[in-house]
């Protein structure tokens, strides 16, 4: 394939906006064809050319998402699929179906996404629904941070335990890498506790926060993993909690990384819901500014916005407590789950209303953590799919980001006690298409471990790209709903060097792969493990040999 003529925005490799072709090859962009005549030729004159969408923070598949589509049961309604073709119109489903999930991503350009909190005990039903998504590439990152395991061997002072643990389970459960989900505190619901602060300890394991987040970055960096430890911080959703959250990140900022490739040990995730400022919500107001000067200040973290554009959205989370607490401020439909020795689980339907202060604020204070970071590649593009919203809005977010008219208007339509309490009126940054390229491209690769194949369109990528019907020179950001428009639906999106989306519309369907990670480690220590793990067996509701997923499970397996 010959992608020829379009403007590129490849800011892996500093292309901006070039005019450039792009040679693809048994699914990988090449230098040089071997040969040319043969080649299929796509024409994107006056169009942006850029590598396809990687979204690093979705929730895809997995038992909470079937929970969350079961309380959604007005989504199906909207499930429009007539064979393999789709014609992109915005279904409007906060939980859509797997067949969904892979056209909409596709249609707008997006090609890989990785499902953000698998627990170990249902990896086998995470693996199954991500087997049925077409298009995409897909990988699962594994729930850690209130195992019994981890929590055992990290209060016994044994790294190399946990690390044997870590590596056994992530290649057992095919997992990606290490999602600590508040730390602690959902082991302590368990007994209808949470934590409140770094340091508490815990019922029987006498272990904090601070702890389990210190030990697990170190397991990541002893590990090698491809990615930094992804963080879902203590107290979501309350007010003042930006201040756990900075304190959060401090934690690993001595801790050297030592996975090659990646600049950053924490990954933290949907930082709007953990920018709050106030001391409850009387005087509850963006909280952003803690939270991005710490990261301006510092190498050690990147963040996902975790944005709310106004909406239906499903909150589901693996942190029982703050879904709990979620509903018992707003009533309505509730599921919690405690997943035995591993983790827990939540899920509430949920709307964000224009007309409340609360939920204004929370719009801006997940544009401001993108507009207020220097450097973008410490910043990725992500609604925490479907907590603040499903991504079949992300051309939305794009619009705000990319457009200050945008903002001003909204501002105006909405709660105006809401919009003073935060900075989103000042500041007249404008992201650009290079900008968008890289928070929605280049950062989410290189921080998940993916940059040398995802995220950037040079020579050794995977055939993926998005070509867009945007002429960068004619673009006008005051024209904010064309910039919407134009991000909603690909010209054309390109999976390993084939046409899988065309104006909206799905022209192929496919498996993608599914990444997993395989380390080894000391074999003593490991049995050692393995001794521990199977006298616990008796607790657990299947047996060991049950335990874990077999590679039938996955579409074209691969290794990081």
């Amino acid at each position: 394939m010959i992608i020829k003529n379009g403007f590129v925005y490849d800011p892996t490799n500093g292309v901006n906006g070039e005019v450039k072709d792009i040679l693809i090859e048994d699914g990988k962009v090449v230098e040089k064809l071997s040969d040319a005549s043969n080649a299929k030729v796509i024409d994107a004159k006056g169009k942006t050319v850029m590598p396809g969408g990687v979204d690093s923070h979705s929730h895809i598949a997995g038992s909470k998402v079937n929970t969350g589509r079961l309380m959604r049961p007005e989504d199906s309604r909207l499930h429009t699929v007539a064979k393999t073709k789709l014609t992109h119109s915005g279904t409007g489903q906060t939980v859509p179906s797997v067949h969904i999930t892979g056209y909409e991503y596709a249609a707008m350009g997006y090609t890989t996404v990785m499902e953000a909190a698998m627990p170990p005990l249902e990896a086998m039903h995470t693996h199954e629904e991500m087997m049925h998504i077409p298009i995409i590439d897909k990988g699962a990152y594994e729930v850690f941070g209130n195992n019994w395991f981890v929590m055992k061997y990290l209060k016994e002072g044994n790294l190399d335990k946990c690390a044997a643990y870590v590596a056994w389970l992530l290649k057992r459960t095919k997992g990606y890498g290490i999602k600590i989900v508040n730390p602690a505190g959902v082991e302590n619901w368990k007994w209808g506790k949470n934590v409140q602060s770094l340091d508490e300890k815990i019922d029987n394991f006498d272990i904090s926060s601070r702890e389990i987040i210190d030990g697990l970055c170190k397991v990541n960096e002893m590990l090698e993993l491809p990615m930094s430890i992804h963080l879902h911080a203590n107290n979501l959703g309350k007010p003042g909690n930006c201040e756990i959250t900075r304190d959060s990140l401090k934690v690993t900022k001595s801790i050297k990384v030592n996975s090659k490739g990646r600049k950053q040990n924490l990954y933290l995730a949907h930082a709007q819901f953990n920018s709050f400022a106030g001391t409850g919500w009387e005087d509850f107001a963006s909280g952003s500014k803690t939270i991005t000067d710490y990261v301006n200040a510092e190498d050690h973290v990147v963040l996902d916005l975790g944005a709310v554009p106004f909406g239906n959205a499903t909150v589901m989370t693996g942190d029982g407590p703050s879904i709990h607490y979620i509903y018992k401020l707003t009533g309505g439909k509730w599921s919690g789950k405690d997943i035995e020795l591993e983790t827990g689980s939540g899920i509430i339907p949920f709307k964000y209303l224009t007309g409340k202060p609360i939920h204004s604020i929370q719009w801006a204070i997940g544009l401001e953590l993108a507009l207020y970071v220097d450097d973008l590649d410490k910043v990725i593009m992500t609604t925490d799919h479907p907590n603040g919203g499903p991504f079949s809005k992300y051309p939305k977010l794009i619009a705000w980001l990319m457009s200050s008219k945008a903002r001003k208007d909204t501002a105006e339509m909405i709660h105006k006690s809401g919009v003073e309490k935060t900075r989103i009126t000042s500041t007249d940054r404008e992201l650009s298409i290079y900008d968008i390229a890289k928070i929605t491209r280049a950062t989410p690769a290189m921080t998940i471990g993916l940059e040398k194949r995802k995220g950037h369109i040079g020579p050794g990528a995977d055939g993926d790209v998005s070509v867009y019907d945007i002429n960068p020179h004619d673009l006008n950001t005051g024209d904010y709903k064309t910039i919407e428009e134009k991000f909603s639906k690909t010209a054309y999106t390109i999976k390993d060097g084939q046409v899988v989306a065309e104006g909206g519309n799905i022209k192929a369907v496919g498996c993608g792969r599914t990444f997993f990670v395989d380390r080894a480690v000391d074999e003593t220590t490991q049995n050692e493990v393995l001794k521990d793990v199977k006298d616990y067996f008796r607790y657990y509701t299947v047996n060991f040999n049950n335990y874990g997923v077999d590679m039938r499970y996955l579409t074209r397996p691969t290794a990081v």
